[in-house]
């Protein structure tokens, strides 16, 4: 076993990898933000999906959790093709979800709660029954209205073959050809979606995009949202002439393993162009031309860390997700590195580091860190897949979130996390909605087993989802003892470590400190130390315990309900919060 120094440190170890921000820095750069996924969080009419009401009347719930700020995916006019990630009309609320007043309300309630609001931007491409594509389809090849997006000559004999040989991240080719029985259209030509059909990819190089989108923005500001969550903010700009690519890329991407500083990640033709951050420059002079700070994240999967580092650049964002930190797994070593090399990209650009661990893309990290190989990312989880252990699953969530709400930046908590909810693993293939299961012929289960409505109530039909327990997508049974009733109140469950865990983090001021490696724990490849202003972080990965520092102040600990308490050793697969001396 091997020992914290209880010796203070004066100066910082060589082995420091963070520079600290500005104590009174703008409020995104510490803040811990929540995903509000809004289909599946609280229906308040009774139709089994979720709205803007019900999220307003659970608003105290983030409140009382310690959040800063509420991130909404998509509830914009929409023909849902893609769960709202389709947008027909980017002004407007979906009547699934409610009406602009709703908006309003939500948004006055957030502030007065001291909730900030974050709104997705979906940029990269519309619906097709946004007025934008009605209107292509209804003009000659050439026109101003095709010009929008990316229409092109197939090739082949009577272009009978797609443009080129780029396939769809949702399975598939990611060209479709226009046809008089879908489309109205004889003329032959192609349009590009690098995600399903229903979503065509915009032009970027096309001014009147660029003008568009710059008046979303506006729209939304004026109404007085916080910042702009950016969906696949490294897809807008294609490379010149769209050439052929071989490669293959997955909806989430790590950083390259080789070296995640600066490794060679390919990305392809149709992602990462430099092009982008012209974009994002125009972006973020109209955000500075506001008050309170408004931000932008991105949603880049792009490797290595130093390419990302580029998007947040001080005239460009102000964050971006650390998809490389998510994608790594229950892997000491391999943590450690990319939690270096975030803070080594991000402080040469003066960029805070961002920390995340599930969203409605992925399978909950308290499903996938409890499978044989905790590092791996199935896309969906079936019941004929390997089934997670869900008890080991979750105590290594716990330490995980612990381990990540314990480090200098910006954390994002995906719906639910707090419950400590596991993926639904049993979904019947006659109730999937995700496009990818589809286009897969089945292939990939999909993202529907991390997008299941929350439980509320462990005893009200649909677990308190919606007033006559109607939902969307079925609940497994054994998520009443998930329920945010079953564990108000109670010592030890997962709801109450992240309420203690973002009490702890503003009353230290965690996401100010500068980080360091512990010294003494440098040599045990299962154990990751951060000394992060007042309080050291440790995360025992491994299975067995590593002693801690005689007398050691305790400040919070991941374990179970009912594991012995910590004192002198850390149990395996868990993380606690020292007062550093």
């Amino acid at each position: 076993m091997t020992q914290l120094d209880q010796q203070p440190i004066s100066r910082p170890a060589p082995e420091v990898v963070h520079e600290p921000g500005p104590v009174d820095g703008p409020w995104w750069r510490d803040a811990v933000i929540y995903q509000v996924y809004p289909r599946s969080f609280a229906d308040a009419d009774g139709d089994g999906i979720g709205d803007l009401p019900g999220i307003t009347a659970r608003l105290d719930h983030l409140a009382a959790l310690g959040v800063d700020a509420v991130w909404l995916s998509p509830f914009y006019k929409s023909p849902q093709a893609d769960a709202g990630y389709d947008v027909a009309d980017y002004r407007d609320v979906d009547p699934l979800f409610g009406t602009l007043a709703d908006f309003d309300a939500l948004l006055e309630r957030a502030h007065a709660l001291g909730l900030k609001v974050v709104v997705d931007l979906v940029p990269n491409h519309s619906s097709d029954e946004h007025v934008w594509f009605r209107e292509a389809l209804t003009t000659p090849p050439g026109s101003p209205e095709r010009a929008r997006y990316l229409f092109r000559e197939g090739r082949g004999v009577d272009g009978t073959e797609p443009p080129n040989n780029w396939g769809s991240i949702f399975g598939g080719p990611a060209w479709t050809r226009l046809t008089p029985e879908q489309h109205g259209v004889d003329d032959g030509q192609w349009y590009l979606h690098l995600f399903d059909s229903k979503q065509p990819d915009l032009d970027w190089s096309n001014p009147e995009v660029r003008e568009e989108f710059e008046g979303v923005l506006r729209f939304w500001l004026d109404r007085g949202v916080d910042g702009f969550r950016v969906d696949v903010a490294h897809g807008m700009v294609k490379a010149e002439g769209l050439p052929d690519w071989d490669g293959h890329v997955s909806m989430i991407e790590g950083a390259d393993d080789s070296d995640a500083v600066s490794g060679s990640g390919n990305q392809g033709p149709m992602f990462d162009q430099d092009g982008v951050h012209e974009i994002y420059r125009a972006w973020r002079q109209v955000l500075d031309e506001y008050d309170g700070d408004r931000m932008l994240v991105a949603e880049a999967w792009v490797e290595p860390l130093s390419r990302l580092a580029r998007y947040v650049r001080p005239d460009e964002m102000h964050q971006a997700f650390n998809f490389a930190f998510l994608a790594t797994g229950w892997d000491a070593p391999a943590l450690k590195k990319v939690i270096a090399a975030s803070y080594q990209v991000n402080d040469t650009v003066g960029a805070p580091t961002t920390w995340v661990m599930s969203n409605h893309d992925v399978v909950r990290h308290a499903s996938r860190l409890g499978l044989a190989d905790p590092s791996s990312r199935p896309n969906g989880i079936g019941a004929e897949d390997e089934q997670p252990d869900a008890e080991l699953g979750l105590r290594r969530a716990r330490a995980a979130s612990l381990l990540m709400l314990g480090l200098p930046g910006s954390a994002y908590v995906y719906q639910g996390e707090e419950l400590g909810l596991p993926e639904h693993t049993a979904l019947d293939d006659e109730v999937r909605e995700d496009p990818a299961f589809f286009r897969t012929n089945g292939a990939e289960k999909g993202r529907d087993g991390c997008r299941v409505p929350l439980p509320w109530e462990a005893d009200a039909p649909g677990f308190g989802y919606s007033p006559n327990g109607r939902t969307w997508l079925p609940q497994p049974a054994e998520w009443a003892a998930f329920a945010a009733d079953a564990q108000d109140g109670v010592e030890g469950s997962t709801l109450e470590l992240y309420r203690a865990a973002l009490r702890l983090r503003r009353a230290e001021k965690l996401g100010l400190g500068g980080a360091s490696w512990e010294p003494e724990f440098q040599d045990d490849e299962d154990v990751i130390a951060v000394r992060n202003g007042s309080v050291v972080v440790v995360a025992n990965l491994g299975s067995s315990p590593v002693a801690l520092p005689a007398g050691a102040e305790v400040l919070l600990a991941s374990g179970l309900p009912g594991d012995a308490p910590v004192g002198a050793e850390l149990p395996g697969d868990t993380t606690v919060w020292l007062r550093a001396r």
